[in-house]
């Protein structure tokens, strides 16, 4: 067997590394990213227990609309001091937006979208140390994400879209609403 150049069996060996470190994070951030998502209990009490802090249009579903609440401690330690501690959690109720027979989105006279069936319930939980669960593009400080059906039964849903789209508003503490929590 002839022997191969030096600087190929480096290359070689290099190219191996790389491949080998890469689906080592590969596996890592699908392990981490998937670790405890049954965490979060449905909090069965949140629409008499929570405030209705913010009513909208989803920004980022054009036929959805979402309601949103938050805990007495999300709420008090906004107000305070603006950081939301361990122990906060926000809600948000997911409606379909009402459509007409031709599948078109209706909107009121205001211009905005009519909440028509309860999709999903979104809960929003922050508890120490829950960020290190995950690699640095789904981390969103200590917050994590659940998904349940408006009875209670968590949904088997990919909970990375949520940790993705929440990573980058490291500003707003990887909420979309905290300027409507503080005042």
């Amino acid at each position: 067997m002839p022997a191969r150049p030096v600087a190929g069996a480096i290359r070689e060996e290099s190219m191996s590394r790389k491949l080998l470190g890469m689906a080592i994070a590969a596996i890592i951030t699908t392990t981490a990213a998937s670790a405890n998502e049954q965490r979060i209990a449905f909090p069965k009490d949140y629409a008499s227990d929570f405030k209705n802090y913010l009513s909208l249009d989803r920004v980022q579903n054009p036929d959805q609309i979402i309601r949103l609440f938050a805990n007495d401690r999300a709420l008090s330690a906004a107000k305070e001091d603006g950081v939301l501690p361990s122990g906060s959690i926000l809600v948000g109720e997911i409606y379909a937006a009402k459509k007409d027979t031709q599948g078109n989105i209706i909107t009121s006279s205001l211009g905005r979208r009519i909440k028509d069936k309860l999709l999903a319930v979104a809960v929003m939980e922050k508890r120490t140390g829950w960020g290190s669960a995950f690699p640095e593009e789904l981390k969103n400080g200590d917050w994590d994400f659940a998904i349940f059906s408006p009875d209670g039964k968590r949904l088997n849903k990919d909970l990375n879209s949520c940790r993705g789209c929440h990573a980058p508003l490291k500003d707003t503490q990887h909420i979309f609403s905290l300027e409507h929590l503080t005042k």
